[in-house]
């Protein structure tokens, strides 16, 4: 079950963690700036694999996972109203039933905004200000369906990922047209162990 089709009360806190092939692709197809905000950042999905690649990351969420990768819980991000000091840039994936609203909150906050969002996104006529504002630069539209992200405390049949998602990019120094590019994640490559020559006796 997708987060569009789980009722919003099932939803609960609204937590599909991203799958790490998604961040990867982002920082093959973006420069990302230094010092990054995650402002949902769950248990720290994305944020481990933008610290990996040497990012600083503020790791903040309304809901407290005690993960050693989430920096500060209880912070309502739609209720920020300045940046952390030094963050260049926002990028989430935000609570689904929520994502007008992060993205709206976000591009007031920051000059650079990245989230990762499902790519019916671009249809919807009340999110004409924040797509047609001039500042969306850049839609990343994965050509292969990401993993499927099942909503935490899932138990029930594990399928494929019948929805497809884009990473979206404002940029308040964007002039233009929104560029369309189409990216691809590539699946983690598993090292063989090492044998032991003992494990031939």
């Amino acid at each position: 079950m997708t987060a569009g089709r789980a009722a919003l009360r099932e939803r609960g806190d609204d937590l599909y963690q991203s799958p790490p092939e998604a961040v990867h692709a982002l920082l093959r197809a973006e420069q990302l700036p230094p010092v990054i905000w995650e402002p949902a950042c769950g248990p720290g999905s994305i944020v481990r694999v933008l610290r990996d690649a040497g990012h600083t990351v503020v790791a903040t969420d309304l809901v407290d996972y005690e993960s050693a990768d989430q920096d500060h819980a209880r912070r309502d991000f739609l209720m920020e109203h300045r940046l952390p000091p030094g963050v260049e840039a926002i990028l989430t994936n935000p609570p689904f039933k929520l994502a007008s609203e992060f993205v709206a909150r976000a591009i007031e906050l920051c000059p650079t905004v990245i989230m990762l969002l499902r790519l019916a996104f671009l249809e919807s006529q009340r999110r004409t200000a924040i797509l047609d504002g001039g500042q969306l630069a850049r839609v990343h539209v994965f050509k292969n369906r990401l993993p499927m992200m099942h909503r935490a405390g899932w138990a029930g049949n594990r399928v494929s990922n019948p929805t497809p998602f884009a990473w979206f990019v404002w940029d308040r120094n964007h002039h233009g047209p929104t560029e369309l590019h189409r990216i691809e994640w590539e699946a983690a490559i598993t090292k063989p162990q090492c044998r032991s020559p003992r494990d031939d006796i």
